[in-house]
């Protein structure tokens, strides 16, 4: 198992298997630039769904236990289900769970389960309609995403984890009203702060609503007490209610990074290999794969970029209060390489 330069292990795998999606959510796709007339990758630059599960492996085979599926939105990639399935057999594999915004989970949800998904995490910013609408950008209302979730829990792709993106005058008012709904329903609310991901949502640390005002609205009207990690590297800090009736988590990658505990890599839709959310220039495996490179060449390139990885960009970003680029380059987009 390969360990970077601040000792980090390489465990899980991203993978982003579209640069598509149906919604345009401001802080990700904005509407205004992404319309269209937007070119989005080609099909031939596109992974195939078996240079994705021959590149997985090889990951699994450097220590990588558990894999995410991303976009984009990774239900508009076509037959989806077919790289579940042919990714579930791979030995080595103890985890393979899918981030989606929900949307068409309904037509989705039996056949992910029936193919090996494990657990879904869908993105659900706000309950309110309105605001709703307002976040996906396409005015699409409610009602379907909590449909998903139902077929998602009735398909068995459970914990059903809720992520929810909160910012200042926008949502931050219905968080606690968000976690009441997850804690009835047996979901896991997860509370991420608003990130300056990408280059295109014109973030500003004050529009943040810290992991601790998050925590303190919640706590206010269901009581909330500390827990353990699951494992090492666990992005979302865990509470549970005190009247043990569920959990909730924070993702407070702006006011307490979480570098130091990384152990995630991230393989865009065009084979190239990210060590961070808020990388710059991948490394390409998709290029030496086609030009006929041995999994033992492939494996090599992998341990080699990620024993030079040194990034710790929100780390960076937080003794500085502002946005940063990495190394005088724009970041990547986040649609380009999943959350």
């Amino acid at each position: 198992m390969p360990t970077d330069q601040l000792n980090r292990p390489l465990k899980d795998l991203r993978i982003s298997v579209t640069d598509r999606c149906n919604f345009r959510c401001p802080y990700c796709m904005p509407a205004e630039l992404y319309g269209e007339r937007y070119q989005f990758l080609p099909k031939s630059q596109i992974m195939t769904f078996e240079e994705t599960t021959r590149l997985t492996g090889i990951f699994v085979g450097l220590g990588v236990t558990k894999l995410r599926l991303t976009g984009g939105e990774p239900l508009v990639r076509t037959d989806v289900a077919t790289l579940v399935g042919m990714l579930s057999i791979s030995k080595g594999v103890e985890d393979i769970a899918m981030t989606t915004n929900g949307y068409l989970l309904p037509q989705h949800a039996q056949a992910l389960k029936d193919a090996g998904l494990h657990r879904v995490t869908v993105s659900l910013d706000s309950l309110d309609d309105g605001i709703y609408k307002t976040l996906n950008g396409r005015g699409f209302g409610v009602d379907k995403v909590l449909e998903g979730i139902q077929s998602a829990a009735d398909a068995g792709l459970t914990p059903i984890k809720i992520n929810s993106v909160v910012m200042k005058g926008v949502n931050d008012h219905s968080v606690a009203e968000l976690a009441r709904w997850c804690k009835d329903k047996g979901y896991i609310a997860r509370f991420i702060e608003y990130m300056d991901v990408g280059n295109l949502n014109d973030w500003q640390s004050d529009q943040v609503v810290s992991a601790t005002e998050i925590l303190d609205r919640i706590d206010a009207e269901m009581p909330l007490e500390a827990v353990e990690p699951n494992y090492l590297g666990e992005v979302a800090k865990r509470w549970r209610y005190k009247d043990g009736s569920g959990e909730v988590g924070v993702i407070a990658s702006v006011s307490n990074p979480f570098c130091g505990d990384c152990t995630r890599a991230r393989l865009s839709t065009d084979g190239n290999l990210f060590t961070c959310l808020f990388g710059s220039v991948g490394k390409d495996l998709l290029g030496p794969m086609r030009d006929g490179a041995t999994d033992e060449e492939m494996a090599n390139i992998i341990n080699g970029f990620w024993l030079l990885r040194t990034d710790r960009y929100s780390e960076l970003r937080a003794s500085m209060q502002q946005p940063l680029t990495v190394d005088g380059k724009p970041k990547v987009e986040m649609f380009k390489i999943g959350g």
